[in-house]
C-alpha cells in the first residue's frame, strides 16, 4: 500500500544507468534491472488500487499499489533481439556481484521438459527444499507460505533417496529423529519449537524414509548410527513400543485388532477449524503404515521375536481386509470413524473413495490381486492431469457435515467440492480435501499400477507420470504445484512450488523406469 511508506520513500531508492536501474530498498539487498541493447527512462509512476483476482479466489486482500520507476527503449531491427534482464543482489554491498545481461540470458531454461528431460527437470525442481536447520537439514514444504512440516519432509526424502542424494537424506532423517519422543515427531516446526505433535503419520512415514535408505545403501549402518544418545535402530524400536502401548497425544493400538487410533486431524488431511475432514478413528493409511513399520521392525529389531512384531504384522494384515474392504463398492473404507476408546470392530466405516488407500497397496498391506486391481478401477476415477482428485464427485452413504461457527458449509451427503478458491475459512478448507486434486499423492496410483499389473503396467504408468509435465509447465515454471481444482480445467491452486509433489513424481518415476524386477 503505497500510504503505508513506499510512496515516501521508493523514489529515493532508485538509482539510475543508461541501460537500466537498481532499487535498493536495504543496503543488503537490490533490485537491478538492465538491458543490453537499448536504454532506460526515469519516469516514476504510481498505480493505486490494482485488482489481482489470483488472490481474490485465495481469499485474500486482492488490491494493491504498483510503483514504476521509468520504462525501457529500445530500436530492433529484423532479425535482433535485446535481452532485459533483472537479479537480485544480497548481502553487503561490496560483496554484490552482478552478472551481464549476455551472462543472465545464457542461463535461460527451455521450462517445458520432453519426456526425456523429465528426470533432469525434477532433479533442478527438488533442490531449492533442502536447507540448514543448525548442522543438520531440513526441507521447506513449499513456497512461499510453508516452513519444515514432519511429515512434507518424510516424504520428501523418499525422492532425494531415489535420486542418490543419500548423504542429505541421513542428515534430515537424523535431525527428525532427534526430536523423537516418546514415539511422537513434530507436525511442524516454528523456529526452535517443535512442541506440535499432532501427527499420526509423521513417525510412520520416519520407517519408511529410513527403509528406502538402507535399502538404495545396501546395508543396515545407517541404523547404529548415534543420535542424541541413543541410535536410529532404538529410536525405531521406540516409536513401535510407544504407538502399541500409547503415546501422550492419544494415538494408541487397538488391542484386539492390532489398528492404530489416530485423533482427528493428526493425519495429512488435518484441515481444522472447521474441521473438513474430521478422520478420528482408524484411517486407511495409517493402519498401512503401521504394518509397514511392524514388517521393518520384525527385520531390524534385535528383539524382534520377543516384541512380537511379525505376529503383530500379520493381525493388522487381517484386520485390514475384514474392516476395511467394501465388497459391494469394490475399494477401502478411508476411515473407520471412533471416539478414542472405541475398539476397530465397532467403529463406523464410511463409503468415502479416497486416494489414501493407494498406501495399502504401495506399502504391501493389500497385496490380493483381484481386490488391488478393484481398488485401482475405483481410484481411476479420481485421477486429473498430473494430480489425484482427494474425494470422488459421488454421493456418500456415510454423511460429512462441515461446519463453521454453526453454520453448515456444505451438502453432508455430496461433499464433494471442484474448486479451492475463495475465503480460507468458508471456502477453501471445506474443498482442501473433499475434491481438491493432490499432486503429491498422485505418484502413488502410479507405483500401486506397476506394482499390481507389473511389466505389462509400466507403459501406462510412465505414460501418466509423463502428464505431469503439462503442470510443471506452468504456473511456477519448473516446479509442482501443491493442488488442482478438482474440476476442470484444474487450475493450479495453493502453494506454486511443494516439495513433495516433486520429490513424489521424481521417485516413482525412477523406480518404475528402472525396475527390473517385474
Amino acid at each position: 500500500k503505497a500510504f503505508a511508506g513506499p510512496e515516501q520513500t521508493w523514489p529515493g531508492c532508485i538509482q539510475q544507468t543508461e541501460t537500466g536501474f537498481t532499487f535498493s530498498p536495504s543496503p543488503d539487498r537490490r533490485l537491478q534491472v538492465t538491458i543490453d541493447k537499448g536504454q532506460f527512462a526515469l519516469e516514476p509512476e504510481w498505480q493505486y488500487m490494482i485488482h489481482r483476482p489470483v488472490e481474490a479466489v485465495r481469499g485474500l486482500d486482492p488490491d494493491s499499489d504498483l510503483y514504476s520507476p521509468g520504462y525501457f527503449s529500445a530500436f530492433l531491427e529484423g532479425g535482433i533481439s535485446a535481452v532485459l534482464s533483472a537479479q537480485v543482489l544480497t548481502g553487503e554491498p561490496e560483496n554484490q556481484t552482478s552478472l551481464p545481461p549476455s551472462r543472465l540470458a545464457g542461463m535461460l531454461e527451455k521450462p517445458f521438459p520432453a519426456l526425456e528431460d523429465l528426470e533432469p527437470a525434477l532433479r533442478r525442481a527438488i533442490a531449492p527444499f533442502v536447507v540448514r536447520r543448525e548442522k543438520l537439514s531440513t526441507v521447506i514444504a513449499g513456497y512461499p507460505w510453508f516452513l519444515d512440516w514432519g511429515r512434507d519432509t518424510l516424504i520428501f526424502v523418499r525422492g532425494l533417496i531415489a535420486a542418490g542424494r543419500t548423504e542429505t537424506a541421513r542428515d534430515i532423517l537424523k535431525q527428525f529423529a532427534h526430536f523423537e519422543e516418546n514415539g511422537t515427531l513434530p507436525n511442524m516446526i516454528r523456529g526452535n519449537d517443535a512442541g506440535n505433535r499432532d501427527t499420526s503419520d509423521a513417525p510412520l512415514w520416519f520407517f519408511i524414509g529410513c527403509a528406502d535408505l538402507l535399502n538404495m545403501e545396501g546395508d543396515d549402518a545407517f541404523l547404529d548410527e548415534p543420535c542424541n544418545g541413543r541410535t536410529i535402530r532404538e529410536i525405531l524400536v521406540s516409536i513401535g513400543q510407544s504407538f502399541r502401548r500409547g503415546t501422550p497425544n492419544g494415538i494408541v493400538m487397538d488391542a484386539a485388532s492390532g489398528l492404530i487410533f489416530s485423533p482427528s486431524h493428526f493425519t495429512w488431511m488435518d484441515t481444522n477449524h472447521p474441521a473438513g475432514t474430521p478422520r478420528e478413528g482408524y484411517p486407511i493409511e495409517i493402519q498401512a503404515f503401521w504394518h509397514f513399520a511392524l514388517s521393518f521392525l520384525a527385520r531390524i529389531d534385535p528383539d524382534a521375536e520377543t516384541n512380537g512384531w511379525e505376529k503383530l504384522a500379520g493381525q493388522v494384515n487381517a484386520s485390514i481386509t475384514e474392516l476395511f474392504f467394501l465388497e459391494e463398492k469394490g475399494f477401502l473404507s478411508d476411515c473407520l470413524h471412533a471416539l478414542p476408546g472405541t475398539p476397530a470392530r465397532q467403529a463406523v466405516a464410511d463409503d468415502a473413495l479416497r486416494p489414501n488407500q493407494l498406501f495399502a497397496l504401495t506399502t504391501g498391506a493389500v497385496t490380493e490381486p483381484a481386490v488391488c486391481r478393484r481398488i485401482l478401477r475405483a481410484c481411476m476415477s479420481l485421477l486429473v492431469p498430473g494430480a489425484i482428485r482427494s474425494l470422488a464427485d459421488r454421493p456418500v452413504e456415510h454423511p460429512l457435515e462441515v461446519r463453521h461457527q454453526g453454520h453448515l458449509l456444505n451438502d453432508p451427503d455430496h461433499p464433494y467440492q471442484g474448486y479451492y478458491m475463495g475465503d480460507e475459512d468458508t471456502r477453501r478448507k471445506p474443498a482442501y480435501h473433499n475434491g481438491t486434486a493432490w499432486s503429491w499423492v498422485f505418484p502413488s496410483f502410479c507405483e500401486a499400477w506397476y506394482g499390481v499389473y507389473g511389466k505389462n503396467g509400466r507403459t501406462a504408468a510412465l505414460a501418466w507420470l509423463s502428464g505431469a509435465t503439462k503442470i510443471i509447465n506452468a504456473g511456477c515454471a519448473g516446479q509442482v504445484p501443491e493442488v488442482l481444482d478438482g474440476n476442470a480445467p484444474h487450475l493450479q491452486r495453493g502453494c506454486d512450488a511443494q516439495a513433495w509433489g516433486a520429490s513424489e513424481l521424481l521417485r516413482v518415476w525412477l523406480n518404475v523406469r528402472d525396475s527390473r524386477n517385474m
